[in-house]
């Protein structure tokens, strides 16, 4: 092909309007719940993850406070969840049926062997200590650590598998994005998680959490800055409007706080400020990418010109 007839077929491309400019998806449905969802159960699986190592290195405080982040983040996810669902009382229905091919059941059973360790891990933390020297207090006690790394055995799933539901969808900027998302997801996790621990708990025991901070915020920022560049057309919808502007702004406060995390020595006040830094990026984040898939939606560039070079590789559309 010449330079001339691949400009021309460029620029066609980036022209292309469906017949009578009609759209060729509808836009999601989904509210505001499903991003704060992903946010909120991304920050439970970290806090997790976080509780069972402060739980082995013996750092009591930020396991007590890792524990009961990781319960509050899936009881507010569940929340979101179910909200989002517009009869709340029909979510047991997802409990019918075990579908491996459908990652929302394979999700839901996720949530379903998750959930159960956290609680017991939680409330062993919040036990009186009145309570801690009767029987079942003994055994609620003696249940939180296995609980616990249960729990954190199953985080990892918890903290993915809504970027596997996300791009299993037909919104163009999500499924094109299938191999990055689960990344971006489990790096923003872990920078939330770890700025919670930065927030919560005393410099002194906080040192694991400023790692986990630092790492899921590298991670984030690498495979988020993919979605701007590897993507092809559809990278277009994470470039600009509202999904641009608000992942910018998560960039910035999660690089901000990994700098922090890293150079905040034994400063209180610093270690909080980095901490809400990265908390707040990892939840802009996850708006940010929700706002591009809805946006995707409305310009069929974004369904055909990936489908129409797929085709030309030989690929299926």
């Amino acid at each position: 092909m010449s330079a001339d007839a691949a400009h021309q077929r460029t620029a066609s491309e980036e022209e292309f309007r469906s017949y009578y400019g009609r759209r060729v998806l509808k836009e999601p449905v989904w509210e505001w719940f499903v991003p704060a969802y992903l946010f909120a159960g991304g920050l439970s699986a970290a806090c997790a993850e976080l509780a069972a190592g402060a739980d082995l290195t013996r750092r009591p405080r930020l396991r007590k406070a890792a524990r009961l982040g990781a319960f509050g983040g899936l009881g507010t996810s569940m929340y979101f969840l179910i909200a989002d669902l517009g009869r709340p009382e029909r979510f047991h229905h997802m409990l019918r049926v075990a579908k491996p091919s459908s990652p929302m059941s394979v999700g839901t059973w996720i949530l379903v062997a998750y959930g159960p360790g956290v609680g017991v891990a939680a409330v062993a933390e919040l036990l009186p200590s009145r309570l801690r020297r009767s029987r079942a207090g003994t055994l609620l006690g003696a249940l939180a650590r296995p609980a616990g790394l249960a729990s954190a055995a199953v985080a990892p799933g918890v903290a993915s598998y809504t970027a596997v539901l996300l791009s299993h969808t037909a919104v163009p900027a999500w499924n094109e994005a299938r191999d990055r998302l689960p990344f971006v997801f489990t790096g923003s996790a872990a920078a939330a998680g770890g700025g919670f621990g930065m927030v919560c708990v005393p410099v002194d025991e906080a040192e694991p959490a400023r790692r986990l901070a630092a790492v899921g915020a590298v991670t984030e920022l690498v495979t988020s800055r993919q979605l701007d560049e590897r993507l092809g057309v559809v990278s277009e919808a994470y470039r600009t409007g509202t999904a641009h502007r608000l992942r910018r702004w998560s960039e910035y406060l999660t690089a901000g706080g990994a700098l922090g995390s890293l150079v905040a020595g034994r400063s209180r006040a610093a270690a909080v400020v980095s901490g809400l830094a990265l908390l707040a990026g990892s939840a802009l984040q996850r708006f940010g990418i929700f706002e591009a898939g809805v946006e995707s939606t409305k310009d069929p560039k974004y369904v055909v010109v990936p489908q129409r070079r797929r085709v030309d590789r030989g690929e299926q559309a």
